[in-house]
Parts: C-alpha cells; sequence; structure tokens
C-alpha cells in the first residue's frame, strides 16, 4: 500500500499524517485497512504533500521508493516473484500496472542485447516530477533485487533531470552505478540476457492464482467509471456506516431520484451496488482472517446473523463454510 508507506516515511521525518492526507478524503485510521482501495489522485496528492512539507529535496523520491517492497503490492507482488523468468514477470508487471500505485508511465523495450525500462510523468505537474521518476526507479531496483534474492547489476541510469548537488552517493548506492544526469529520457538498462533467467521462487501455482486475483481487481477497477464508481467509492469510504441512497445523492450534489435514474441507465442501483460493495470485501476480509464478527461490524451490519445471510445469498452458502471450503486461515 504505497499511501500508507509514503505517510510512515513521513512521520519518520516528522510529518504528521494529518499533513500528508490533507485533501484526499483518507482517514488516518484508514491506511490500517487491508482492503482500502486508495485511488491514483490521492496517492499522487499523499506524495505531494509530503514533498512539500519537507522541501522536496533530490532524493527524497530514492528514499520513499526503496520502502516498496514487493510484499507491498499484494498479488501483483506475489505474481512477480512466482513468475518462471524476468521476461515473465515484466509482462505481468506492466500488464497490470494499474493495480499498483505507480506514478510514471513505464515501458520496456529491448534495444539490441540490452533491455531499457523507461519512465515518464509528462503528465505530472514539473515540481513534483523528479519525486515520482526517483521513487519508480528506486522501486523498480527494489523489486528486481526482492525477483532475484540477490542483487544483479545495472549496465546504466539515465535521469532527465539536471545533477543534484548532494546525494550522489543516495543514487550510487541504490542503483549500483552513477546515474546519467540531464539525458533524453530516464531509463534503467540492463542486459538482456536476464531476461530468460529462471527465477529462484518461481512456482507455477501461485502464479495462476495470483493471476486471476490481478485479473478481476483489474476489471473491478475498469467498472468504477461514471456515476456507478462514484457512489462505489462513496460506500467504500464508510463501509462500516454505509449511508443510504439520498445521504449518497447530496454527497454527489444531485437529487434522490436524478441518482436512481441514472444508476438505471448505467443497468445497476444503489441497493446492488451496496451489495457488491460488502461483498467484496466480505471475501477480502475473510482472506485477510479477520473474525466473522469483526467482518460484519466493518461491514455496517448491527447482527452478524444479518451479515451470514447476507452472505449465503452472495456465495449460497455461510462465512465460515466459505473460508473452510476456499482453505483461507
Amino acid at each position: 500500500m504505497g499511501t500508507l508507506l509514503t505517510a510512515r516515511f513521513g512521520e519518520e521525518r516528522g510529518v504528521g499524517l494529518a499533513t500528508s492526507l490533507a485533501g484526499t478524503g483518507l482517514r488516518p485510521d484508514q491506511l490500517a485497512d487491508p482492503a482500502l482501495e486508495v485511488t491514483a489522485e490521492q496517492e499522487l496528492a499523499v506524495s505531494a504533500n509530503l514533498a512539500r512539507a519537507l522541501g522536496n529535496p533530490p532524493g527524497l523520491g530514492i528514499e520513499v521508493g526503496t520502502r516498496f517492497r514487493l510484499t507491498s503490492y499484494g498479488m501483483w507482488g506475489f505474481a512477480l516473484i512466482s513468475s518462471p523468468t524476468l521476461r515473465s514477470a515484466l509482462d505481468v508487471g506492466l500488464r497490470f500496472m494499474d493495480l499498483t500505485f505507480a506514478l510514471c508511465e513505464i515501458e520496456a523495450r529491448q534495444v539490441g542485447s540490452e533491455v531499457y525500462l523507461v519512465l515518464s510523468c509528462d503528465d505530472l505537474a514539473p515540481e513534483l516530477r523528479r519525486f515520482a521518476v526517483e521513487r519508480e526507479a528506486a522501486g523498480i531496483q527494489t523489486i528486481q533485487r526482492d525477483i532475484f534474492a540477490t542483487p544483479r547489476a545495472l549496465n546504466r541510469v539515465s535521469f532527465a533531470f539536471p545533477p543534484p548537488r548532494q546525494a550522489l552517493k543516495l543514487y550510487r548506492d541504490v542503483f549500483g552505478v552513477a546515474p546519467e544526469f540531464d539525458a533524453d529520457q530516464n531509463a534503467l538498462v540492463f542486459d538482456a540476457g536476464l531476461l530468460d533467467v529462471p527465477l529462484p521462487q518461481a512456482n507455477e501455482l501461485t502464479t495462476a492464482q495470483a493471476l486471476e486475483h490481478c485479473r478481476e481487481s483489474l476489471e473491478r477497477r475498469k467498472a468504477r467509471g461514471g456515476l456507478s464508481g462514484q457512489v462505489r467509492d462513496v460506500l467504500v469510504a464508510h463501509l462500516s456506516d454505509p449511508p443510504n441512497a439520498a445521504q449518497v445523492a447530496d454527497q454527489l450534489h444531485m437529487s434522490a431520484r436524478t441518482l436512481r435514474h441514472r444508476l438505471a441507465q448505467e443497468g445497476t442501483s444503489f441497493r446492488v451496488l451496496l451489495d457488491e460493495v460488502r461483498e467484496r470485501f466480505a471475501e477480502e476480509f475473510l482472506s485477510h482472517g479477520l473474525r466473522v464478527t469483526e467482518i460484519a461490524s466493518r461491514l455496517g451490519y448491527e447482527e452478524v446473523s444479518s451479515f451470514s445471510q447476507a452472505f449465503r445469498r452472495w456465495k449460497g452458502i455461510g462465512p465460515r463454510a466459505y473460508r473452510a471450503a476456499t482453505g483461507v486461515l
């Protein structure tokens, strides 16, 4: 969870959570929720708040990016680390990049005997671009080390921004080479021969399960467009005390009648969306080992029995039976 890692880094540097989360609509207590979904806008806002609070010195993004271990990325990380080769891991990583907290666009290009991972973030505000590139480059280098279990040397690293007066040692320590600055592009370059080296933690079953989870997660994110997506976002933000249709309509600056009409045009309804959100998070909470009573409370049910009845309606079996059938601890 990039937002949590960034906010925690800020706390270590004396930046309070209120400052890091300003303008995001996120509450500090939500950061500990394993099922919290953060939008790209919220992730960007937290990064911008941190950079602004600390004066955005060169190397700040690198320090944050090295905190992003593969285990921080959930199923996306498991899909990468269990892939048979680096080529496969790259394919998976780029195909499901929207599931990560990347601030930049990342493209892989093979040029002769070398592979270039090119980072671009032209859509970001100019004052945040260096931080974003640093963060993604350091994150990629950290992921590479996690995948191989032992560091593999980069051939070159280039950045399109000017060289910093300080922090050069930090750059060399993280990337293993002295970067080129004022370059034409931001890129990490490595030997193409690494693409087909077997990865030490390859596991076909784990990869298949992780890829299926990634596909489902990506489909859910794509479905969050339109008014339906806005309603889902409101419901997720108030999961333990879900608002009714009229309250959601008011928050979205429309009448309850307009809300019903527009949702009907999108082929859904407020009740259906509330059920979808609760069902999805019920699965997530069960997979994280939460007790059924706690899940019921987190989903806004006053009685455990009401949650159990709803779960049977969604899955055909109760939550405890579902936990046993799916092998969730």
